[in-house]
């Protein structure tokens, strides 16, 4: 095992017997790894065994937690969709092995899917080259046209959900939280991934030539929405400025217009999508920041988490406001 941790990366019995369904005959599961850094559910890579004796890997996505479950299957629904839909569009995203949204096969509602090369790049080192190619990738995102929609977009935080952090700008958080009380702006649809941001994006970078990265995947698709571009822009955005400092946040909405994105015309409708993603984020700081820190990034306290955000808010409501 490679996280060292048997029971911790040992596949369900009813889970294994439902995967080894939809193997190849003569293939079987040779060592499974526990994937971190996902907040809602338990995934694990699979190396499976083939007749020629070469490995190729799988990953299992299940919904375990109790917190979740009320919401499994309409996301492993979704995914499940997306990655039939994402077939052959020339967007790097998993393909789809098998889904059992309800546990009918397995003890958790859980997705199989084809395993995609690549890494999360979550440091600041090489990140003025990274952002315009998650640009360009959102922009491809969104220029998808599927033949059948996924549904409309959800945004819950409401102006009293918000959760302003200790010691932040008070007048700019009362001002940002006055513009989501107004009605969302119309606009024009578009595909949503509903939360691309660094975490969900792989990226295959050469060792000696960090300037060669390029990006091998976008995973995560259980939130695939149909919406406003703003309202993916401003994800990423804001989750850029929580890992690298507000200017990132706003250069990433920059960055998405020079790729070829079009966002929406009128300052007060942009400030309207950044603000509420931004205010969103404030109700789960403690939960973004735990997977970074797992991942490498110890600086990320929820305390820092919350600094940055609060500077971020201030930043857009200064800029935009």
């Amino acid at each position: 095992m490679t996280n060292h941790d048997e029971a911790a990366a040992a596949v369900r019995p009813l889970t294994l017997a439902w995967v080894g369904r939809h193997l190849e005959v003569g293939e079987r599961i040779v060592r499974t790894e526990v994937l971190h850094g996902g907040i809602t559910a338990e995934m694990r890579r699979l190396t499976i065994g083939t007749r020629d004796g070469g490995p190729r890997h799988l990953v299992l996505r299940s919904f375990v937690d109790p917190f979740y479950m009320g919401h499994a299957e309409d996301w492993l629904n979704r995914e499940a969709g997306a990655l039939t839909l994402l077939t052959g569009t020339g967007v790097p995203a998993p393909g789809l092995v098998a889904v059992d949204s309800t546990a009918e096969h397995c003890e958790y509602p859980s997705l199989l899917m084809t395993h995609l090369a690549g890494r999360t790049v979550l440091d600041d080192e090489g990140l003025e080259m990274r952002v315009p190619l998650l640009a360009r990738q959102l922009v491809a995102i969104h220029a998808l046209r599927p033949a059948e929609r996924p549904r409309e977009y959800v945004a819950l935080t409401t102006a009293d959900t918000v959760v302003t952090p200790k010691g932040a700008d008070a007048a700019a958080w009362a001002a940002a939280i006055d513009v989501i009380r107004r009605p969302a702006p119309p606009y024009e649809g578009r595909f949503l991934h509903r939360d691309f941001q660094p975490g969900n994006v792989l990226f295959d970078v050469p060792p000696p030539r960090p300037a060669g990265a390029r990006i091998a995947g976008v995973v995560d698709w259980a939130a695939a929405s149909w919406g406003p571009a703003d309202l993916d822009v401003a994800h990423c955005s804001t989750n850029l400025a929580l890992l690298h400092g507000p200017a990132w946040g706003l250069r990433f909405a920059e960055a998405y217009e020079e790729a070829g994105g079009v966002l929406a015309a009128a300052a007060s409708e942009r400030l309207y999508w950044q603000v509420r993603d931004g205010l969103a984020c404030s109700e789960e700081v403690r939960s973004v920041a735990q997977p970074w820190r797992v991942a490498g990034r110890t600086d990320l306290t929820t305390r820092a988490v919350e600094e940055r955000l609060d500077a971020y808010v201030t930043t857009v409501m200064d800029a935009l406001g």
